[in-house]
C-alpha cells in the first residue's frame, strides 16, 4: 500500500521524486523519504507527509541524477524517522525501497543475525536489503543476480527498486504481487507503483508482471527477466491515456470534492460507446466475446472488498431482478480462505478501482485454479486484474485520488447495471419495453447526478452542520437502498472519523433500535416504491424513539418528508438506477462534515487509497 518512485537519467532527480510522491501520497502518508546518488549517497526520510520530508530537506545537497523515493502506510513497525524507507544494507553500498510485505522476514532476520547483521529497524524491508547484500557479498554477484536469488527466498508481496552505491549507471528493480510500472523517457527512465508520476514525462510505459526483474540503465537500455527461471522476457510497451490535468484539484479545496462533481461526465464515459438509448442497444465487449459464459452461468460470484463490495451488492439485486441469474457477493477476503464451492459453470466477478488488491487478486487465482471464468471490473489500465482476468471492462473514471472512493462507485455500479441489462436481454428474461425504459432512463443518470449536485449540495452543508458533533449515525435501506446505506455509513466512518451502521430498514427493530435517541441522527433512503409504506413505518419508529431522521427521497414526495426533520430531494428515475442518484447525497454529506470536524478529507488517518497487502 506504499507508493515507490524511482529515476535515472539525465535531468536532477530530485524533483521528480518528490513530483512523484506527492502524486502517490495517495498510497500512504505515515512518512516519506528519498535516497540521492551524486558521488555520495544521500537518504533524507521523515514522518509525516511529503511536505513534512520537503521541510526536512531544506536546503541539503540534493544534487543527482538517480534516485529512489517512497511513501509509506505502515506495517511492520510504528510510523516514524527510522522505519520510514529507503533502506540501506549493513555495509552502506545498497539502498533499496519496498511497497508489499516479506512474510518470512523473521526467519531469515534471524539467519542474518547469525552471520553478523545488525539490524536498526522494526521492518522487514531492512531484512530484504540485508538478504540482498549478504548473497551479493558472499557469492560475488551482480546486483541484478543478487536480488534474483535473494527473492527466490522470501515469502510474501514485493515491488522494489534497488540502488547500488558502487554502480550509480543501473537501478534493479522487481515485484511480485504489488504493482510496479517503468516509464521509458528519451532521457532515462522512472519506476513507480503506478502510472501517476509518470505521465507528465512520458506516455510509453512497461508493466512488470509477477515474478519479473527490470534492470535500467543510464544508457538507455533495459532488460526483463523471469526471477525464477531467469529468462529473459520481451517486454509489451504500452501507450498510456492518462490526462494530466485529472491529476490536479483544478480549483477544488479536495480531490474529493472535485471527483464528486465529475460524475456526471464519469457516469456518461462509463456508458460511452456502450449505451444507445435510440436504437436500444447496450455493447460491452468483454460481454459480447463471452456471451454464451455468461447466458449458461448457474451462478455469478462477484468478489471485492470496501466500497467495490458494496457495488456489488448493488449488482446482486439488479443481476437477480433482470437477469434471473443467482448471484453471490463475497468479501475477497473470506472467500479466498474458506474453501468455496467453485465449479466450471459459474463466473466469477471481481471489482476493484486500483486493479491491484491483495486479497481480491489472491480470490481470482483461487478462481481460476477451480476452472470457472473471471470477469474484471477495473479502473486502472494495465493493472493486475486486468491482465490476470479472462475478460473485463474498465470503467474509465480516470484517476481517483481521494482516498474514500466517490466516482469509481458510481462507475462500477453503471457498469454493472448494463452488464446486467445486456444479459437479460440477450436471456429473453426482460420485456424489450422495459429494456427500452431502462436504457433511456440510463442515458439521463448523468443530468440527474448533475441536478443533484446543484440543487441538493447548500442544504446538504446545512445538514451537516446540524449533524457534525454526533457520536454515532445509523443508515437505512430497503432493496436497492441497503447497499446504499452500507456505502453512506462507510464513507461517514472513513473520513470524519464518526461511527457508522448501514443496515436493511426492517432490521433495525432486531437490535440498532436501542441505540436511537435524540442524539443519533438516522439517514433513511427512501426513494423506493415497492416499499414504500414499510419505510414509511420505519420513520414513524425512529420518530417515536426521539431520533433526528433524514430522509432521502423522489421529488414530490409528501409523507415521509412530513415526518422527517430534514428531506432531501432526489429526480425519480426506474427503482433499479436510483443507487446512481441516492449514493450522490451521502458523498456530499460526509464530505461536508469531514470539512467542518477538521478532518484531513482526502488523507484519513490510517488509511490508503490501493490495499496491495492483506
Amino acid at each position: 500500500m506504499c507508493g515507490i518512485v524511482a529515476y535515472i537519467g539525465e535531468k536532477n532527480a530530485y524533483p521528480i521524486l518528490i513530483k512523484g510522491l506527492q502524486r502517490l501520497e495517495y498510497r500512504g502518508y505515515d512518512s516519506a523519504g528519498v535516497a540521492l546518488l551524486n558521488g555520495k549517497l544521500n537518504i533524507y526520510k521523515r514522518k509525516g507527509k511529503v511536505s513534512d520530508l520537503i521541510d526536512f530537506v531544506g536546503e541539503n545537497n540534493v544534487d543527482g541524477t538517480i534516485g529512489i523515493g517512497h511513501t509509506r502506510w505502515a506495517t511492520h513497525g510504528k510510523p516514524d524517522d527510522v522505519n520510514a524507507h529507503p533502506h540501506i544494507s549493513g555495509n552502506g553500498r545498497l539502498t533499496l525501497i519496498h511497497n508489499g510485505i516479506i512474510e518470512n522476514y523473521a526467519l531469515i532476520k534471524k539467519a542474518l543475525e547469525v552471520e553478523g547483521h545488525t539490524f536498526n529497524t522494526e521492518t522487514d524491508t531492512e531484512v530484504l536489503v540485508h538478504l540482498i547484500e549478504e548473497i551479493q557479498t558472499r557469492e560475488k554477484l551482480t546486483l541484478e543476480e543478487a536480488v534474483r536469488v535473494a527473492l527466490t527466498k522470501v515469502v510474501g508481496a514485493y515491488a522494489i527498486v534497488v540502488l547500488d552505491k558502487e554502480d550509480p549507471n543501473k537501478l534493479v528493480a522487481a515485484r511480485k504481487a504489488s504493482p510496479l510500472v517503468i516509464g521509458i523517457d528519451e532521457n532515462g527512465f522512472l519506476l513507480a507503483s503506478d502510472a501517476t508520476p509518470i505521465i507528465e514525462h512520458t506516455k510509453k510505459v512497461v508493466y512488470l508482471n509477477d515474478e519479473e526483474i527490470a534492470t535500467v540503465r543510464r544508457d538507455g537500455t533495459f532488460e526483463i527477466r523471469t526471477i525464477g527461471a531467469n529468462e529473459i522476457q520481451t517486454p509489451f510497451i504500452h501507450e498510456l491515456e492518462m490526462q494530466i490535468e485529472r491529476l490536479e484539484k483544478g480549483g477544488y479545496d479536495y480531490f474529493m470534492l472535485k471527483e464528486i462533481h465529475e460524475q456526471p461526465t464519469t457516469i456518461q464515459d462509463a456508458m460511452r460507446g456502450r449505451l444507445n438509448a435510440v436504437d436500444s442497444w447496450i455493447k460491452l465487449g468483454g460481454i459480447e466475446e463471452n456471451l454464451e459464459k455468461f447466458k449458461d452461468a448457474e451462478r455469478l460470484i462477484i468478489v471485492a472488498c470496501g466500497t467495490s463490495w458494496h457495488s456489488g451488492l448493488i449488482a446482486e439485486y439488479i443481476f437477480e431482478d433482470l437477469a434471473r441469474i443467482p448471484v453471490e457477493v463475497e468479501y475477497a477476503s473470506e472467500f479466498r480462505y474458506r474453501n468455496p464451492v467453485i465449479t466450471d459453470k459459474d463466473v466469477v466477478i471481481a471489482i476493484s478501482q486500483s486493479g491491484e488488491t491483495a486479497d481480491t487478486l489472491a480470490a481470482l487465482e483461487l478462481a481460476k485454479q477451480k476452472g470457472a471464468m473471471i470477469y474484471g471490473i477495473v479502473n486502472v489500465v494495465g493493472s493486475s486484474i486486468a491482465r490476470l482476468t479472462d475478460a473485463g471492462s474498465y470503467i474509465h473514471a480516470g484517476p481517483e485520488i481521494g482516498v474514500a472512493s466517490t466516482k469509481a462507485f458510481t462507475g462500477q455500479v453503471t457498469l454493472l447495471t448494463l452488464m446486467a441489462l445486456s444479459i437479460a436481454q440477450k436471456r429473453g428474461t426482460i420485456s424489450e419495453s422495459y429494456f427500452k425504459k431502462l436504457t433511456q432512463e440510463m442515458e439521463q443518470i448523468p443530468h440527474k447526478v448533475a441536478r443533484v449536485l446543484e440543487k441538493c449540495n447548500t442544504q446538504i452543508e446545512y445538514i451537516s452542520g446540524e449533524i457534525k458533533n454526533a457520536n454515532n449515525a445509523l443508515y437505512l435501506g430497503r432493496g436497492y437502498s441497503f447497499p446504499v446505506a452500507l456505502e453512506g455509513a462507510l464513507k461517514l466512518k472513513e473520513i470524519s472519523y464518526i461511527h457508522a451502521e448501514g443496515y436493511p430498514a426492517a432490521e433495525m427493530k432486531h437490535g440498532p433500535i436501542a441505540l436511537i435517541d435524540e442524539n443519533m441522527p438516522v439517514i433513511v433512503i427512501a426513494t423506493n416504491q415497492s416499499a414504500y409504506e414499510k419505510i414509511v413505518s420505519n420513520v414513524q419508529e425512529v420518530k417515536a424513539r426521539q431520533g433526528m431522521v433524514i430522509a432521502i427521497v423522489t421529488e414530490g414526495e409528501k409523507e415521509i418528508s412530513k415526518l422527517a426533520d430534514y428531506s432531501i430531494e432526489i429526480p425519480e428515475t426506474e427503482e433499479p438506477l436510483t443507487p446512481l442518484l441516492s449514493v450522490i447525497p451521502m458523498q456530499l454529506l460526509s464530505y461536508h462534515i469531514a470539512v467542518m470536524r477538521g478532518c484531513n478529507v482526502d488523507q484519513p488517518r490510517n488509511l490508503a487509497k490501493s490495499v496491495t497487502v492483506e
